[in-house]
Order: structure tokens, then C-alpha cells, then sequence
């Protein structure tokens, strides 16, 4: 498996930067203040963010259009093997991988899928349902489906050997057993906020880019929040929770617990604040105040993270806790950036 956190030896800014540390210790740049680039972009969650954005820039470093670009990076994250994205990740705790995405275009074009097993590629049938239906959203079986007749291969129902023993210790430490009405006498085994080496739960692969004539668009991927309650969706599929975009203001995205995200509107928050003239950090910010607001005591407790580019090429994010990055690509970062987003906590 991919280590979510690795460090990756890129070149440096030529401006200076404070650096930071993340929940492992390793030194990120924080990015200066108002951040702006010139041309195509791309900005992806956290550092495992460079494989997406290498994909997306691809598209957009020969002309392409942003809403093919994102599409391109969440194929990228989704044929990568880690524990938070793809068939290969982390389960439910019932053994079962099940499988979230958006994807939304500049103009108000969406589309979504959650609770979508055995499919490989979950944001290309995004981008069907919002091309092809008169639809948002696709869940479960019916996705499935949908995804079989647009198609897509159906690929076999079985964990990677990492994603089962995993969850094999899960279960062993949890002591779980699908049981009825199980929720009512043993709250505990609920999904953790965080792993025992102090990593999130979740890292949600979310992309947001801008191409050569200014086009916005954005997309997410997820495997949803590791041995999660069997059906549990989060806000990644969900337009203005996990993904937000306009081509007037700009466009956002998230990563952590995806429920604190859903109950603010988290995304749709902060391009609204970008459209009253906000800075995209100044946004972000504002996003988790509400978060930190709802429950000051839980936020305490878990992370929550957001990143955005306006229409005018700025790029900023604030996260609850530290330690969440993000990844740029663009002209004054042709091999890819990691930074640190700034935070509550």
C-alpha cells in the first residue's frame, strides 16, 4: 500500500516559506500568503494528491478542458492501490467496499454515485449519470446497474490481501459481529476519527482545476470512511458538501469526516464566501468556524479539511486540525507542490 503521508523530495519555492508539521512529523511548506497562480491548475487533497494531479495535468498542459482533467485524476487515484480510494481499500466493517463520487463541471453540470460496488472507475460513471440521465445522484445497486449498462466491467467482490488484513484486525480489536439492531447496545464500535498511528479516517481524494480559458470544474473519489456502518455515505458524492463549483466565484473541496461537512454545506460555504469577495483561505476559514461552532468539543476530536481556487486563480485551505496538505501543479509548479493547510486547533 501507498503511504498516504509520504514525504516527497520536491523542489523548492522561490519565495520563502514556515514550515509545519503534520500528524507524522514531516515538514510541510506553508504557502504564502495569497497564493495565486497564472494559467491551468490543479489542486488535489493531501500529498497522495501528485498522482491525481500528474493525471490531470496531462489534460491540461496540452489545452484540455478542466472537466476531462479532473475526470482524468480520479481514474488516476482510483487504479492506485491505497486505504481510502478504489476497490482496493479499506472495507466496511462488514468486509464490504463500497465506493463514492462526484464530479461537477463550472456551469452547474453534476453528477454522483455512492454505495456503488465492484466498479472500478465510480467517478467516470459520475460523469455518465450528469452526461447521460436527467439525474444527480445514482446509489447502490441501481448505480450498479446503471454502470453495468454503461459498460463498465463488474469486478470481483474481494478485499486487496492489505484491506482484508486490516480489517481482520479491526474486527479482532473491535470485537464486531453483525448482529441486529447492533447500533442500540454497542456504540464503541463505531468507525474510528482517527488510525492508531494518528492518521485520519478518512483521505478522501478530492481534485478541483482550472484549464487555459479559465473553466472550472472539480471531482471526488472515495472509498468512504474505513469499517464505517454498512450503507453509511458520506459527503463525498453529495454536491455542496464534498464539491462545490462555479466558474464566477470558484470551487472547493473537502477531506475527513464527511458528516460535520454534510451539516455545514461545507464546499457550497465556501465558494459562497469566495463570491463575497473572500479569499479562498479566508473561505475555508469561515467553513471551519462552523464546523468548530456546531460542537467545539467533538471538533477537538476529529479533522476536517477544505481547499479552493476562485475564478481568479487564488488557492487557499484551512483544515480544524494540523496536518492536513494539499497538492499544486501548474506552470510555477510543473513538478508538484505539497503544502500545509493552516489550522483551527
Amino acid at each position: 500500500m501507498i503511504d498516504r503521508r509520504r514525504f516527497l523530495k520536491l523542489p523548492l519555492l522561490s519565495v520563502p516559506a514556515l514550515f509545519v508539521r503534520n500528524v507524522t512529523g514531516q515538514s510541510k511548506p506553508e504557502p504564502p500568503q495569497g497564493l495565486k497562480v497564472t494559467g491551468p491548475v490543479v489542486v488535489s487533497t493531501w500529498d497522495s494528491g501528485q498522482t491525481a494531479n500528474g493525471a490531470a495535468w496531462l489534460v491540461l498542459s496540452s489545452g484540455g478542458r478542466a472537466l476531462d482533467a479532473v475526470e482524468a485524476a480520479g481514474r488516476a487515484s482510483e487504479a492506485e492501490p491505497s486505504c481510502c480510494v478504489g476497490l482496493a481499500a479499506y472495507p466496511d466493517r462488514d468486509g464490504r467496499v463500497t465506493l463514492d463520487s462526484c464530479i461537477m463541471d463550472g456551469n452547474g453540470d453534476c453528477g454522483a454515485v455512492s454505495f456503488l460496488e465492484r466498479i472500478k472507475h465510480p467517478v467516470s460513471v459520475a460523469r455518465r449519470v450528469m452526461e447521460n440521465t436527467p439525474h444527480v445522484l445514482l446509489s447502490g445497486e441501481g448505480a450498479q446497474q446503471y454502470a453495468v449498462a454503461q459498460g463498465f466491467p463488474l469486478e470481483p467482490a474481494m478485499l486487496s490481501p492489505d484491506s482484508e488484513k486490516e480489517w481482520k484486525k479491526w474486527l479482532e480489536k473491535s470485537k464486531y459481529k453483525p448482529e441486529i439492531n447492533i447500533e442500540n447496545r454497542k456504540i464503541s464500535q463505531a468507525a474510528p476519527y482517527f488510525f492508531d498511528d494518528g492518521t485520519p479516517n478518512h483521505d478522501t481524494m478530492g481534485t478541483i482545476a482550472m484549464d487555459a480559458k479559465g473553466r472550472l470544474a472539480g471531482m471526488v473519489t472515495t472509498s468512504g470512511m474505513a469499517f464505517k456502518m454498512r450503507g453509511r455515505v458520506g459527503d463525498s458524492p453529495i454536491i455542496g458538501a464534498g464539491l462545490f463549483v462555479d466558474n464566477e466565484a470558484g470551487a472547493a473541496t473537502s477531506s475527513g469526516v464527511g458528516e460535520e461537512v454534510i451539516r455545514i454545506c461545507g464546499t457550497h460555504t465556501v465558494v459562497e464566501q469566495m463570491c463575497m469577495g473572500r479569499s479562498p483561505e479566508e473561505a475555508c476559514r469561515e467553513a471551519v468556524r462552523r464546523v468548530v461552532k456546531r460542537d467545539p468539543v467533538k471538533a477537538k476530536e476529529l479533522q476536517v479539511g477544505f481547499v479552493a481556487i476562485s475564478a481568479k486563480g487564488e488557492i487557499g485551505a484551512f483544515a480544524v486540525q494540523k496536518g492536513f496538505t494539499y497538492s499544486i501543479t501548474a506552470g510555477q509548479f510543473l513538478k508538484g507542490r505539497v503544502f500545509a493547510a493552516k489550522s483551527w486547533f
